[in-house]
């Protein structure tokens, strides 16, 4: 294109013309200026200029402008300077990111170049002919200003530049340089800070100075080499193999001996070892502050020689000063690798002491900590985080911080650690240094997307976070908030944090999640137990209402269901009912109480609830009765078809007791009538068969149990005997009718096995006797001990079926409420013979004289241990019988000597798993009991440690009951002071 404009220049086309043809050519460079991707303010500033060039051509143009040969050379120079631009602009729009970052400063000299070439050439336009005087201030002013032009780094790029420069010129730089100067040049040209996209860049970078070398010359050919080897110095380039393997290689090749500092290592005046060694024009060397502060109180002569000095100008001794760094790289290494031994050392004084010397290594390079890393320290500190001593415990956590901080790998190292995570959790609920320390570490772990997809799932985690927000110290709150913030990214983790009563995270995915996750929020809602301090704050200041009246109007109807229940639950308090009812709550529910009355039941009944609580929220006298009264049976009268169906079955109860009743001619009739009735019992009212059962029916049932003639019938009738009213009447004709004996020899003892040899048959067995053993009482317990049966449920407890070992221990906890009234008082032996005679003793618990037969004693039966293993078997109706059985050993007095057996036979762990169970009455029964048992200071302190966490967690995710008696108990265990924000 040059040429042309030169043979067109030549030819002498029409100034016009010349004039346009300049014009596009500029704008085909600010197009190409507008395409960089480096550089863009300053090509922009550029390219400002030339669109006012533009205007001023346009103007000459039209103007009287002389058609002069200096007018057309300094047009030549315009064009010419146009094309370097726009060729500079193409290889900014094109190049690699960083070779044109890492040549900025030429590029920019370039492009200031240019723009005062076009200055000086628009000055030889023929001005002083011009009449227009617009157009000559235009020109003089454009003129001016792009002479004045300077074109800069930005203040980024110029630390880049700055380190690259103090990089090549300095012979001590290490990894951690090379790390940071590349880290710094991907942040600015926007490379993703991962190894992958960094080595690629890096390659890329390689592949651009290899092609740019014939255009350059030698000496800056060598310098982008020596760039490219310093940025290959970085890890990026290096897997952790290769560098630990490289790291073990120089530990072993220094031995095992730290060496002393030589006399020229230290400086003359502060006999210091130099950090910054400068030569003086002596030719002596000293700490460069230190020879500042010499000549800066007025010496001019050398400290060492006292000879005047000619010169204060201090030269870098680069030499020494590798010496120096060569010398404490060596002695590092090897005091890092001496300090592990001393970590594993039972002297506490000598752990602190290394972990503090360790924390300071860290603390002065990040080369340490690779050091500490390639050296195993991880799994060692996490370790100690389980030491019993608090200092070890923060230390260790100090030195972690250190390690995990711009480190990915470790952050990952940490969580695959066993139990290391839960160490650091724990550490959340201990002394504020120590808790502060734990909550940085878990901040810095979940900027890790990995890790942090683990932290929310440690027992009691969130709920201890939460329960940080209100720390008295700002940072503790401010890394409390973060670190929910970055766990919020999982909807588990914002579930757990709402049921700890922190609802930011829910609020916001209720208003603006998809569709499946404001459906769990909502539902999230609805579930968890409120208090009316936290029902108030979701609607008055959280903005939880508004989200939900949407949900009302999507058209999914399990969407609307959970809004409706959320709002069920929110509206029981009064002032969030005036407030929906301000927010146009009603319309929408009458609207959902018309559209969905057929199709969903149970909606209509809980938007009837929800319509109820606003209308009550109101609190208008008199004549409001007769409308919350109105509501009230619109709330009841899906209802009405159940009631009524069950009033319907009354006759069929009276048609197949009468059936159950008829003589042995109609044996197959009387079968199929038990084995219905038995169906009818097992989810049955009492009322529907209290009025229909007489002596007569009970007397039918027993005999087919005793004389069967078809199991399953037998088997039908145990199982009405077992589901029968607990009614007073109805147990006494059992009684009458020889019920006891039947029960017990044709099913538990196993006379009649060999017949009736049926699990369910001995299940309804046992469950029937449990009505007789009730500890009211005391004649019938009597009766069924004399019988011996009390040791057969004890075998029970051992080769029953979970529900057989349910029921046989509902009866032994029902003989072991009796047993303290039952047991025998000791004898007392006359003070003359007392050192005669052996001394009496009673039962461990009871103190009395105990047996099974007289005092039904569960010790004598030996069931404690078999009830302890019933807790860990997994069936929750067994676990929670055979607790509430072992729970009779440490009511009231008996607390100290039934803690003391529970201890002994080692059942306090398995109460404690059962603060973890899914089922909320094992989980209300358990904690209740370790309530009882850490009232004694040495239960609390052999458990406490165990039970710690699972108690931490029934705080996040329990009822507001259990709420409180957990945080009663932490605060027995220390964990949560009486004055905690929990609270």
């Amino acid at each position: 294109m040059e040429k042309d404009m030169t043979t067109t220049t030549k030819s002498m086309v029409s100034l016009p013309e010349l004039f346009s043809l300049s014009t596009v050519a500029i704008l085909d460079c600010i197009q190409a200026a507008k395409a960089v991707v480096t550089q863009t303010e300053n090509f922009e500033k550029f390219s400002n200029f030339m669109e006012k060039i533009t205007l001023i051509l346009k103007d000459l143009s039209k103007s009287s402008v002389d058609d002069s040969e200096s007018l057309r050379n300094g047009l030549d120079i315009v064009n010419l300077e146009i094309k370097v631009v726009n060729q500079l602009a193409l290889e900014c729009g094109s190049r690699n990111k960083s070779y044109l970052l890492i040549n900025c400063r030429k590029i920019l000299k370039q492009l200031e170049n240019s723009t005062k070439e076009i200055s000086r050439a628009l000055n030889r336009i023929p001005l002083a002919r011009l009449d227009d005087l617009r157009i000559i201030n235009k020109i003089t002013r454009l003129c001016k200003d792009m002479a004045e032009a300077e074109y800069s780094p930005s203040v980024m790029e110029i630390t880049v530049l700055e380190m690259i420069e103090s990089g090549l010129q300095e012979r001590n730089v290490d990894r951690c340089y090379a790390n940071d100067l590349f880290v710094l040049i991907a942040e600015r040209v926007g490379v993703p800070d991962e190894n992958l996209a960094m080595k690629k860049e890096l390659e890329e970078l390689k592949a651009e100075v290899q092609e740019s070398k014939l255009g350059i010359s030698m000496a800056e050919s060598r310098r982008m080499e020596q760039i490219v080897e310093l940025l290959e110095m970085a890890d990026v380039m290096t897997s952790y193999e290769e560098k630990a393997k490289r790291y073990e290689n120089e530990r072993d090749s220094l031995g095992t001996q730290t060496l002393q500092a030589l006399q020229s290592f230290c400086c003359p005046i502060t006999m210091d070892v130099m950090v910054d060694p400068v030569e003086i024009s002596s030719g002596r060397t000293f700490e460069r502050s230190a020879i500042e502060r010499w000549f800066a109180d007025g010496h001019k002569d050398c400290p060492s020689t006292s000879i005047q000095l000619d010169s204060l100008v201090l030269q870098p001794n680069r030499t020494l000063r590798q010496t120096i760094e060569e010398w404490k790289y060596r002695n590092k290494m090897i005091t890092i690798v001496s300090i592990k031994p001393k970590l594993q050392s039972n002297d506490e004084h000598e752990v602190l002491q290394s972990l503090c010397e360790l924390q300071d290594l860290c603390r002065e390079r990040e080369l340490h900590c690779e050091w500490v890393t390639f050296e195993g320290y991880i799994p060692i500190l996490t370790g100690l985080l389980s030491a019993k001593n608090r200092e070890v415990r923060t230390q260790a956590l100090a030195i972690l911080c250190i390690l995990v901080k711009d480190s990915h790998d470790n952050k990952e190292r940490i969580a695959k650690e066993d139990d290391a995570l839960k160490s650091i959790v724990r550490s959340l609920a201990r002394q504020i240094k120590e808790s502060k320390l734990a909550l940085e570490l878990l901040l810095q772990l979940s900027r890790s997307s990995v890790v942090r997809d683990v932290i929310g799932t440690i027992q009691g985690c969130i709920f201890l976070v939460v329960n940080m927000l209100n720390s008295d110290d700002a940072q503790a709150s401010r890394d409390s908030r973060e670190l929910l913030d970055n766990l919020s990214f999982l909807d588990n983790n914002v579930i757990e944090m709402a049921k700890a009563n922190f609802f930011k995270p829910l609020l916001h995915l209720l208003s603006s999640g998809p569709d499946e996750v404001r459906f769990l929020m909502a539902k999230t809602l609805s579930e968890i137990d409120l208090t009316d301090h936290h029902k108030l704050s979701l609607v008055k200041d959280g903005g939880a209402l508004g989200p939900l009246l949407q949900l009302f109007s999507h058209e999914d109807l399990g969407m609307k269901t959970v809004a409706v229940k959320a709002l069920q639950n929110l509206s029981s308090l009064p002032q969030n009912g005036l407030q929906m009812i301000k927010e146009g709550a009603v319309g929408p529910l009458f609207e959902i109480l018309y559209c969905h009355s057929l199709s969903s039941p149970s909606l209509r009944e809980q938007v009837a609830v929800v319509i109820m609580h606003l209308a009550k929220s109101t609190n208008s006298p008199a004549a409001d009765d007769e409308k919350i009264s109105l509501l009230e049976s619109v709330c009841w009268s899906s209802l009405g078809s159940e009631i009524r169906a069950k009033l319907r079955q009354l006759p069929a109860v009276q048609v197949l007791v009468q059936l159950c009743e008829v003589n042995n001619q109609m044996v197959r009739v009387r079968a199929s009538a038990v084995k219905l009735f038995y169906c009818l019992t097992i989810d049955g009212d009492d009322i529907s068969f209290q009025d229909h059962v007489g002596q007569r029916c009970i007397d039918t049932l027993l005999k087919i149990i005793k004389s069967p003639t078809d199991e399953e019938e037998a088997a039908a009738a145990m199982g009405i005997i077992s589901n029968l009213p607990k009614d007073l009447q109805i147990t006494q004709w059992l009684l009458d009718s020889g019920a006891l004996d039947i029960i017990i020899f044709a099913f538990i003892t196993g006379r009649n096995r060999n017949a009736l040899n049926k699990e369910h048959g001995i299940e309804d067995a046992v469950r029937a006797l449990c009505r007789f053993t009730v500890s009211t009482n005391k004649e019938w317990q009597k009766k069924v001990a004399e019988t011996g049966v009390i040791l057969e449920l004890t075998k029970l407890l051992v080769s029953g079926t979970p529900l057989t070992k349910q029921y046989a221990a509902v009866s032994l906890k029902q003989f072991s409420e009796s047993s303290t009234a039952m047991s025998q008082p000791l004898k007392k032996t006359r003070a003359f013979i007392c050192c005669f005679a052996a001394s009496e003793t009673g039962c461990q618990v009871h103190r009395g004289i105990c047996t099974v037969e007289s005092s039904f004693c569960i010790l004598e039966a030996d069931a404690v241990e078999p009830l302890v293993r019933m807790l860990e078997e997994g069936h929750f109706g067994a676990a929670e019988a055979s607790l509430d059985a072992l729970l009779t050993l440490i009511d009231n007095e008996r607390l100290q000597n039934g803690c003391k057996v529970l201890d002994q036979v080692n059942a306090i762990p398995p109460i404690i798993k059962l603060l973890s169970s899914t089922s909320t009455k094992l989980q209300e029964k358990a904690l209740g009991a370790l309530e009882r048992i850490f009232r004694l200071p040495e239960m609390k302190q052999r458990y406490a440690t165990l039970a710690q966490m699972p108690i931490v967690d029934i705080t996040q995710r329990g009822s507001s009951g259990m709420k409180s008696m957990a945080a009663k108990v932490l605060a027995q265990l220390n964990v949560l002071g009486e004055q905690s924000s929990y609270f």
